[in-house]
């Protein structure tokens, strides 16, 4: 398959996706998308680095990532992840954004990486009213991610924080989605609960013993 006929067979596949009509109950809530397979570490979370969107939403939150359309898991709440290049496939790009909402997506994460970082804002013209929340892969693609003129919406996290941003679309989700609501709040009592443990262990054992742990 060339070039060419790879790029095209996804957006055929997204088109014939989108007319399928599919209960919301089998279609991916969540959309994972970054402009190149480099950016994974930091849209998936890295095995010896900062955890990410895929970490968060799998281990934390219970939702399972959706790879075929036509069999979804088991799980009620899925995610999908693709490599959307807003400069080298916008073709892609703009079939992607265009046919989210109608392939059941509820919000997307788009991250993106350099200073023309411009996949996260292309994303969210196009899927407008669909929300989507950019993640800056690195610092310098900062000011290109948030850099949308008024009119023009778009939810932004920190460089590199794919994790957040995962959170956030879960938020979104959570006000029509009362379990999700309760896994929310059972992940930020666990965190507390850690906060509390830490800070009751550095005190007792005294400085020196809590680093010698």
């Amino acid at each position: 398959m060339t070039t060419a006929e790879s790029v095209q067979s996804l957006i055929d596949q997204l088109e014939a996706e989108a007319a399928m009509d599919r209960p919301t109950g089998e279609t991916p809530e969540i959309a994972i998308i970054m402009g190149s397979d480099s950016d994974l570490d930091v849209m998936a979370g890295s095995e010896s680095g900062r955890p990410g969107a895929y970490d968060v939403l799998t281990e934390e939150l219970g939702f399972e990532e959706q790879t075929d359309y036509e069999n979804p898991p088991e799980s009620r709440f899925t995610f999908e992840t693709f490599v959307v290049s807003a400069h080298r496939t916008p073709e892609l790009m703009y079939t992607y954004a265009e046919t989210a909402e109608d392939r059941g997506l509820d919000v997307i994460i788009a991250g993106a990486g350099g200073k023309s970082a411009d996949l996260p804002n292309m994303t969210a013209s196009i899927a407008y009213p669909l929300p989507v929340i950019g993640v800056p892969v690195q610092e310098k693609s900062l000011p290109s991610v948030i850099g949308m003129p008024q009119g023009a919406p778009i939810v932004a996290v920190d460089a590199g924080k794919s994790f957040n941003a995962a959170l956030s679309a879960v938020q979104i989700l959570a006000r029509q989605h009362p379990e999700l609501r309760d896994r929310l709040v059972a992940y930020h009592e666990g965190l507390k609960q850690g906060v509390g443990e830490v800070s009751r262990d550095l005190h007792e054992r005294g400085t020196p013993g809590f680093r010698s742990e």
